[in-house]
C-alpha cells in the first residue's frame, strides 16, 4: 500500500488512479457529434479527429464519483493521448478543466506507461498501455464486477 499527504496535509491517503476515455470520459459522445463524412474518413480511428476529445461528456455519474473519491484517496487522472493527434493533449486538459475543476487541478498525468506509475489502485476500461503492468489493484471499469461508477465507488469506499 502506498500512502501520500493527503490534500489538507493532515492524512495520509492511498494513491487512486483514473482512466479518461471509457471511464471518467464519454469517448463516444464526441465521437457522435462528429460529421459523417469525418466518420467515415476515420472509421475505427475516431481518436485521431482533431478536436473530437474536446466534444466529449461524461460518463453517467462519472463527476459525482470523482468528487467522492477525491475525498477518500489521493486521485490521479492517467489518461494516453493518441501521439498522432496533437489536440488530444490539450483537449484532455481542457476536459479535466472544465468537468471536474479545482478538484482536479495538477492531478492530470498523460503518459502511454501507465505501469510506471506508482498507487493502490488503477480504474481503467483496458488492459493497454501498460494498465496490465500495474502494480496495483486493477478494476476493469465496464466489467461484469464494476459495471459503473455506483459499484466502483461503493467498492472502494471500502478500501480507502
Amino acid at each position: 500500500m502506498l500512502l501520500r499527504e493527503g490534500l489538507e496535509g493532515d492524512e495520509m491517503r492511498k494513491i487512486l488512479y483514473l482512466d479518461m476515455d471509457g471511464v471518467l470520459v464519454d469517448f463516444m459522445s464526441g465521437a457522435n457529434k462528429l460529421s459523417p463524412s469525418v466518420r467515415r474518413r476515420f472509421a475505427n480511428r475516431l481518436d485521431k479527429v482533431a478536436g473530437v476529445f474536446g466534444l466529449m461528456e461524461p460518463m453517467p455519474g462519472a463527476v459525482e464519483a470523482f468528487a467522492e473519491l477525491s475525498s477518500l484517496y489521493d486521485v490521479y487522472i492517467l489518461s494516453t493521448p493518441p501521439w498522432d493527434n496533437a489536440s488530444g493533449w490539450s483537449d484532455k486538459y481542457a476536459w479535466v478543466h472544465s468537468h471536474l475543476g479545482e478538484a482536479a487541478h495538477k492531478r492530470l498525468i498523460l503518459t502511454h506507461h501507465k505501469n510506471l506509475n506508482r498507487g493502490d489502485f488503477l480504474v481503467d476500461d483496458r488492459l493497454a498501455n501498460g494498465a496490465d503492468r500495474f502494480e496495483g489493484e486493477y478494476l476493469l471499469f465496464g466489467s461484469d464486477a464494476y459495471p459503473d461508477w455506483h459499484t466502483v465507488v461503493e467498492y472502494l469506499r471500502t478500501k480507502a
